[in-house]
């Protein structure tokens, strides 16, 4: 065998052995995750814990001129971000100059601009936090706490999908009505000794009005996107009909997601993708109320799904509803960097980062005990439905790579497109392995390209 030869051969078995260093996903109780996607977990591990009180170091920006520059296609804010302390401790404290009825919708909210101009959405407090909402998966009033609780899984699960949300507790005597319109004011009477309010909705009675302690009144307050992102509101595939005895198609049909894929958006782009990242999401939360979603328009399919409206979710936690997770059993795919995460988090890592991700919120504790045991437990519905997806699909079917929601600059950009851009982006791949997949397409790159 020539010398030529052998190297070849030597490379190829760098480049065999490279792969499954890369590729080879443990189901089981070994770690499930690459190089890449563990160093971005550790990132956020070290992240998750907020300051209480923080404030920007700089006067150049306001806080909200700060989030706004967040913004992107792909993420509601960047993965690392020293300021996000001080943008929701603004959240919790500014000044507020105008209060208004909410925005058209069928629950009670409120439109707040504080100090500087910006919009916010305050929904009130309507259980205590261990009340169990017993019915449809999506009953009851929306739960504030919900809407906390959702963000910080969504920094969690490192989708960086949600608007910032943070708690507050609101004077309404002297913050809101002083500023607030006409419309807003005529909903306001007093129960007893409590402020009470029940605003302007589809599903807003006198009779079901939203009651502060006296006049302190908790809440969530959730930042407004900027204006320069208009949303476009989209029917979710796997919307429920609402309706006693009418079923959805994708409710009885099992080759339902087979019609999802030739429809667009869903037929090229991450959006398919996106709307299995969301239902599991929504599972480990417990919101079946996803009837419409939103994205920026003039996307062409490729904006996220941006994660509005969380808080018909944490009603119940004995209830798992697996229906939730349609999408995912029926397409049977995921993102690996989705799996990679999930198997992450399991074991008891999920609940504790939940704690440790609120623990700053003014309305700490978020969760109460049974709903940190719900989100493991759905966790492991979440890691058992993929697992047989596998076992009868196999993986290679299963985990799909997109990365394009995790840009990362290349060591090398000229090096990497010549060399790589026949196969695949080498961007998927760690330092290392990127190391190996370079020197194996090196020796097959010797004489020009040609293959002996």
């Amino acid at each position: 065998m020539k010398l030529k030869q052998r190297v070849v051969v030597l490379c190829a078995v760098l480049f065999l052995l490279g792969l499954a260093k890369v590729f080879l996903l443990d189901g089981g109780e070994g770690s499930a995750a690459s190089r890449r996607d563990l160093r971005a977990f550790r990132k956020m591990e070290a992240s998750l814990s907020l300051a209480k009180g923080a404030r920007l170091t700089h006067t150049l920006q306001s806080p909200w001129e700060v989030a706004a520059q967040w913004v992107g296609p792909r993420e509601v804010y960047p993965d690392e971000t020293p300021e996000l302390a001080a943008v929701l401790n603004a959240l919790a404290t500014a000044h507020v100059e105008r209060a208004d009825v909410g925005y058209k919708g069928t629950q009670l909210k409120a439109l707040l601009v504080l100090d500087g101009g910006q919009k916010v959405v305050f929904k009130p407090k309507r259980y205590v936090r261990d009340y169990v909402v017993e019915g449809e998966p999506y009953a009851g009033y929306d739960r504030h706490n919900a809407e906390i609780a959702a963000f910080h899984l969504d920094r969690i699960l490192g989708f960086r999908r949600a608007p910032l949300v943070v708690g507050r507790f609101m004077n309404l005597r002297t913050e809101i009505k002083p500023v607030a319109t006409d419309q807003l004011l005529s909903t306001f009477l007093m129960h007893g000794n409590n402020t009470c309010f029940y605003g302007k909705c589809y599903y807003c009675r006198e009779t079901e009005p939203a009651c502060a302690e006296g006049d302190v009144m908790e809440g969530s307050v959730t930042l407004w996107l900027p204006d320069v992102w208009p949303l476009q509101k989209h029917r979710h595939p796997w919307g429920r009909t609402y309706r006693e005895g009418k079923l959805a198609r994708w409710e009885y049909d099992e080759s339902y997601c087979e019609a999802v894929k030739k429809m667009p958006p869903y037929d090229a782009g991450p959006r398919l993708l996106d709307v299995i990242d969301t239902s599991i999401f929504d599972y480990l939360i417990g919101n079946a109320d996803r009837h419409h979603y939103e994205s920026f328009q003039d996307d062409g399919g490729a904006s996220m799904l941006i994660l509005l409206d969380n808080a018909k979710s944490f009603g119940n936690p004995s209830l798992d509803e697996r229906s939730i997770l349609a999408p995912l059993y029926q397409c049977c795919m995921v993102r690996v960097s989705t799996w990679n995460r999930l198997n992450l988090l399991k074991g008891g890592v999920l609940s504790s980062a939940m704690r440790q991700a609120t623990a700053h919120d003014p309305a700490f504790p978020v969760l109460t005990g049974a709903h940190l045991t719900a989100l493991d437990r759905r966790l492991n519905g979440v890691l058992a439905t993929v697992r047989q997806c596998m076992e009868t699909q196999g993986s290679e079917n299963t985990l799909i790579e997109d990365r394009m929601n995790l840009p990362h600059p290349a060591e090398d950009p000229k090096a990497m497109e010549s060399l790589g851009s026949r196969f695949f982006s080498l961007d998927l791949f760690s330092a290392e392995a990127k190391e190996t997949l370079l020197t194996v397409l090196f020796c097959l790159d010797l004489d020009g390209g040609k293959r002996p």
